[in-house]
């Protein structure tokens, strides 16, 4: 069986995760019981899961199994990704996709040009939205005639549609092709990659503005030579980097995640590359002191991927302690328990709900769980659950029943 056959389909995962609501316990407790309960309930899940519930405020460890056991996190990998993109890129940071001009050229006073070049910057949530806009100011700068056509540029990245998982072939569970031009979340030409697709929705909303032109879009860089002397003739930004993150994580998007760790490779890395990206991740967190046991790719998706729940629970503490923007923007990122995101549908009615908030991870036989609460006694917790060789719907049923007692201490 195939590793994609092996696991949980996200939207059947949702359905059922919405009956596993867990009935919230009758009153406050102290560390003590508390970490008698989770042992209790942890057990439950095996000799492959792992736990960490630390008070953040005082630093003092609540409850711990086996926390320092590597093990598959599955999407609490993007825990480190958008990290390490806010990290870099910095919390009001964009990804800019550009329309310019070959060198020498320009609109001449008729308003014509030999070629116009969209140039990705590896933006994946490049729209209709986005591309009118830049429609929109093309033509408000007179453009009327291309004699030539519409060339798309996606050399900012390499062209392999997948990731590490699929051995960087195109891959369902990403839900579109990675490139550093992309449109409708990765929708690709299946001759020539998502690049032709952004271009060509780019061209019709040209000529739906009265703009003509010699031929059709293809697929074609700038040469190396010629990448800083174009001429930049319109331009549309990203939303900032802390709404990416927000994107990336609360759904747990396998495409944002994958996209942001090769804009990572090609931006502060050796390239635009899966590899290249994940060594620029490792490299920003590093920085503050966090490292992964083993990161291959941005989602998850890789079972090769190996933390820890001491790991994980260091990443956060980081996170925790950057400047407000940066801390706040990771915080944000993540879905609230029983309101929004992968959470919405899971301990409702419970003390964890809205107190909670975190990030899910599920493939076949894994479950995570890992993030922040702050308790009905106000202490502030960081806790991380990761599960594997287990029934994932299961393992999800004692999370629930163990986050929202970590919602109640009060030391």
């Amino acid at each position: 069986m195939s590793s994609h056959a092996r696991r949980l389909p996200a939207v059947l995962g949702a359905l059922l995760l919405g009956v596993l609501v867990a009935a919230a316990p009758a009153s406050a407790l102290d560390a003590k019981r508390l970490r008698g309960q989770l042992s209790t309930l942890h057990k439950k899940l095996g000799s492959r899961s792992a736990a960490l519930v630390v008070d953040l405020d005082s630093g003092r460890t609540i409850f711990q199994r086996r926390a320092k056991t590597s093990l598959s996190p599955a999407s609490n990998e993007k825990l480190f990704t958008t990290a390490a993109a806010l990290l870099e890129f910095g919390p009001h940071g964009t990804l800019t996709t550009s329309v310019v001009a070959k060198p020498g050229e320009e609109i001449s006073r008729a308003g014509v040009i030999d070629d116009l070049v969209v140039v990705g910057g590896g933006d994946p949530s490049l729209n209709d939205v986005a591309l009118r806009s830049l429609a929109g100011d093309l033509v408000a700068d007179g453009l009327k005639r291309v004699r030539g056509g519409l060339l798309a540029d996606e050399s900012l990245f390499d062209t392999r549609r997948g990731s590490y998982d699929s051995r960087y072939r195109p891959d369902s569970d990403l839900g579109g092709w990675l490139g550093a031009l992309t449109w409708a979340h990765g929708r690709p030409d299946y001759t020539h990659g998502p690049a032709l697709e952004a271009a060509e929705r780019l061209h019709a909303f040209l000529r739906a503005k009265g703009v003509k032109f010699g031929r059709k879009a293809r697929v074609r860089a700038l040469p190396r030579a010629d990448r800083n002397l174009a001429v930049p003739l319109a331009q549309v930004e990203s939303p900032p980097m802390r709404r990416l993150a927000a994107i990336t994580n609360q759904p747990s998007d396998n495409f944002y995640a994958e996209m942001l760790l090769k804009g990572l490779g090609a931006h502060f890395g050796k390239g635009g590359t899966t590899p290249y990206g994940a060594a620029a991740a490792r490299a920003a967190l590093r920085r503050i002191d966090v490292r992964p046991t083993r990161l291959v790719d941005g989602s998850g998706l890789s079972r090769a991927d190996k933390a820890s729940p001491r790991q994980i629970i260091a990443l956060l503490r980081a996170m925790d302690e950057q400047p407000t923007a940066t801390r706040t923007a990771f915080f944000s990122s993540l879905a609230v328990v029983g309101r929004s995101g992968t959470l919405a549908w899971r301990m409702r009615g419970t003390a964890a709900q809205t107190r909670c908030r975190g990030k899910t991870g599920t493939l076949r036989g894994v479950s995570a769980l890992s993030g922040y609460c702050t308790t009905t006694g106000g202490r502030r917790v960081a806790f991380a659950f990761v599960e594997n060789d287990v029934n994932a719907l299961r393992a999800k049923a004692v999370e629930d029943r163990m986050l929202p007692r970590i919602a109640t201490l009060d030391p």
